[in-house]
């Protein structure tokens, strides 16, 4: 038993984009919020005495780059060059953020310290059990935030600097997380920038900023995020939210990471394409809105059609929630996540 012609179509898809993805170059304008992610590991074996909650035993810790940072060092790792457009504190986790940016040689000039502002910080704590064999998970997460606003001096010097930028550039992110670097006033002005000078626009908003977004070429959201937006819109089915999202807003495309059920785009010509997930066990699915904002770069950088950007971000994800609690992806990973793919499905068929 062999391959029928849409399972060789899509073998064809996944080595080809596996070639394409080992030579990628470009550079990125990508403008949004900075925070430090902190990740904290251990064994969580017991429940404390007083109260219902399991007790962590630490084995290690480690602070990583999270929000618009992590998606500048994935896609310096696939060969794409950004430059990132930010606001950080005086401090030390601020300082952080610049050493690891700097070591990994992502630009940061358009990252704006500010002194008496304090960096977001974001620890997780992750456990399992000692002595079974599983797999860990999230026990909990803290936050540390400023609320502060940000100076209007401060983000028009920042907005000035990335327009500036757009047109020498090949894709526009903009990586809302409500933190007050994407505004109003900077969003559109961004976006109409970009418009103008043929740039393709990502946005990665939050759903109380899709305003924001009006205009972009691609939009990510996670499952949960459009099963709200379905219920606010009082849809009972999330596709005929999607189609309302992307016409109200003048999407190009809708792309939902959907984790464990692979990624769905929704284009403004009302067509879906759905990819599935491969994996047999997906583990964790920290990052992979960011994968997905890498993958479509690259695929919007290499100009391939909307169900291979679709087949290149479910792979993204896949490198992510492969269970080696690597939240960062990269060139060589997301190419063997490819190759795997394409072998997998020569391999079911014989």
């Amino acid at each position: 038993m062999g391959m029928n012609d849409e399972q060789h179509e899509t073998h064809d898809r996944l080595t080809g984009l596996q070639t394409s993805v080992k030579n990628l170059s470009g550079n990125v304008v990508l403008v949004g919020d900075i925070m430090l992610d902190r990740y904290i590991h251990g064994y969580a074996n017991d429940l404390n005495s007083r109260a219902p909650v399991p007790v962590l035993k630490e084995t290690k810790r480690y602070d990583d780059v999270g929000a618009a940072a992590h998606v500048a060092r994935g896609l310096g790792n696939i060969g794409l060059d950004s430059k990132l457009f930010g606001v950080i504190g005086g401090d030390e986790s601020g300082k952080a953020i610049l050493c690891a940016l700097k070591d990994e040689h992502v630009n940061c000039s358009g990252i704006i310290e500010l002194d008496g502002r304090t960096t977001t910080v974001k620890t997780r704590l992750i456990a399992g059990r000692e002595y079974l064999i599983s797999n860990q998970q999230l026990l909990l997460r803290w936050d540390i935030e400023d609320d502060t606003h940000i100076d209007t001096e401060v983000l028009n010097s920042l907005t000035d600097k990335a327009v500036s930028e757009i047109p020498d550039s090949d894709v526009l992110i903009i990586s809302d997380y409500g933190q007050g670097v994407v505004t109003d006033e900077n969003a559109l002005r961004l976006i109409k920038t970009a418009k103008l000078a043929n740039v393709p626009v990502i946005c990665d908003p939050k759903l109380t900023g899709l305003h924001r977004t009006f205009g972009a070429d691609w939009v990510i959201f996670q499952t949960r995020g459009l099963d709200l937006m379905a219920k606010r819109l009082a849809f009972n089915d999330s596709s005929e939210a999607a189609k309302m999202l992307i016409k109200e807003n003048e999407w190009g495309h809708l792309m939902v990471v959907q984790g464990e059920h692979g990624v769905t785009v929704y284009t403004k010509d009302e067509e879906v394409i759905s990819v599935p997930c491969t994996l047999a066990e997906p583990r964790g699915v920290i990052g992979i809105i960011d994968a997905a904002a890498v993958a479509v770069a690259a695929g919007v950088n290499l100009g391939i059609t909307v169900k291979d950007i679709a087949h290149l971000a479910n792979a993204a994800c896949e490198c992510i929630m492969s269970g080696t609690q690597n939240f960062t992806l990269t060139a060589r990973d997301l190419a063997n996540r490819l190759g795997e793919i394409a072998w997998s499905l020569q391999i079911s068929q014989r």
